[in-house]
């Protein structure tokens, strides 16, 4: 942790009641949200859910409706945003062009008037490893240079709370990695509260400590990414945060520790404790990359759920793993993440196939099962293998 200007910790954050409507719809509705003080906190949601607008709540760009926020306990609600103890930076990295790097990192505390301002510029680029760049201009920089330029340049201000609008949305895949990893390394060096607000499921799991998935203007989910990903409460979670196959059955069966569910004339048991309802019609789940395909039907395990049989659909290869999409009748279509252990695909379009999996990862939703949609995947793709799987079928039955 650096001794000098990034000595500070940062603040915690509250926002209590807060409901913000715009004339003719309302972005955000109740919300209320606790972000500890130095942690690295994630809003995660689609385009327009309301997490854009929950930072700009936030920094002061937007008035709330109603409600109240706090930062380090202090009510800001009615504070200018010059005022609050925040820095935002944005996806456009705003850098003075006609500016050397080191100018536009000193540029706001010069205009504050505080003390050794280059001093503390310096210690800034030495942070996010640009100082040996410091006489140079923006357009001499890497895009992911750029970006890092505009980190230092908002934690220079020693902000209590720094506020990430989507910052690497502009960068290619491979450098957008690369920028999680150090972004998450920076914030653990410096300590602040960093609240990032994106639509990249990878980019908050792999930086955040808490993730909240929002949608429609509220949290649907809110935890560790862990957590998130491996109990999803909704559909809308399950299929946001990832992507799961999800089925609708009514509950045959319980014991101790379990439940059983009818699905079309498969029994599928999902354990107690992940399960959010227990009686009725339930909608259970699990992601693609925990099932097995199975050439033959595999043998009789209480550990493990086994669907079938059922045709391949689609095969689709994407490097470390290759996905199938699977016709079962009943169940719907489900789809398969399987590594790429051996060379070619395990099965091939037309093949008949079980899948199965372990009964403790399975997980059940607290949502009504008529809202809960099945998997969610690409609409062209599901039309192209819908297609396969009627001609599969139809080839089949004239057999």
């Amino acid at each position: 942790m650096p001794s000098g200007a990034f000595a500070e910790r940062g603040a915690d954050l509250e926002l209590v009641g807060i409901q913000k409507r715009f004339p003719g719809f309302t972005a955000i509705e109740n919300l209320d949200l606790a972000i500890p003080a130095g942690s690295f906190f994630a809003l995660l949601g689609p385009s327009g859910c309301g997490k854009t607008t929950t930072l700009r709540l936030v920094a002061g760009l937007e008035e709330p409706s109603k409600g109240r926020i706090l930062i380090g306990g202090q009510d800001v609600t009615d504070t200018k945003s010059f005022q609050r103890p925040v820095n935002t930076v944005f996806q456009s990295y705003a850098l003075f062009p006609h500016m050397t790097i080191l100018e536009n990192v000193a540029f706001g505390l010069r205009r504050r008037k505080i003390g050794d301002a280059v001093g503390r510029a310096h210690e800034a680029l030495c942070l996010v490893e640009l100082d040996h760049l410091a006489a140079r201009k923006p357009q001499q920089l890497s895009g992911g240079q750029q970006q890092r330029v505009a980190l230092a340049r908002a934690i220079v201000n020693r902000p209590a709370l720094l506020l990430l609008d989507e910052p690497l949305g502009a960068l290619d895949l491979k450098l957008r990695r690369q920028m999680q990893l150090e972004l998450k390394t920076i914030q653990e060096e410096v300590g602040l509260t960093f609240l990032h607000v994106t639509h990249d499921q990878d980019e908050a799991m792999t930086m955040a400590d808490t993730v909240a998935v929002m949608n429609k203007g509220q949290i649907e989910q809110m935890g560790a990414p862990e957590q998130l990903y491996e109990l999803p409460e909704t559909a809308f979670v399950a299929n946001f945060l990832g992507q799961s196959n999800l089925f609708t059955g009514s509950v045959v069966a319980t014991s101790g520790d379990a439940i059983s569910v009818d699905v079309a004339g498969h029994r599928i048991v999902v354990p107690m404790s992940r399960a959010r309802r227990h009686s009725g019609n339930v909608t259970i789940g699990v992601r693609p990359e925990k099932l097995t395909l199975h050439h033959e039907v595999p043998l009789v395990d209480s550990a493990r759920n086994t669907v079938g049989p059922g045709r391949v659909i689609d095969v689709s290869f994407s490097g470390v793993s290759t996905q199938y999409l699977v016709a079962v009748p009943g169940a719907g279509t489900i789809v398969v993440f399987a590594q790429n252990m051996e060379f070619g695909p395990v099965a091939h379009v037309g093949g008949e196939v079980w899948v199965s999996w372990n009964v403790e990862h399975g997980f059940g939703l607290a949502d009504d099962p008529v809202e809960a949609p099945r998997f969610v995947q690409d609409t062209d793709t599901l039309s192209i293998a819908a297609q396969r799987r009627d001609a599969i079928l139809t080839e089949l039955e004239g057999a």
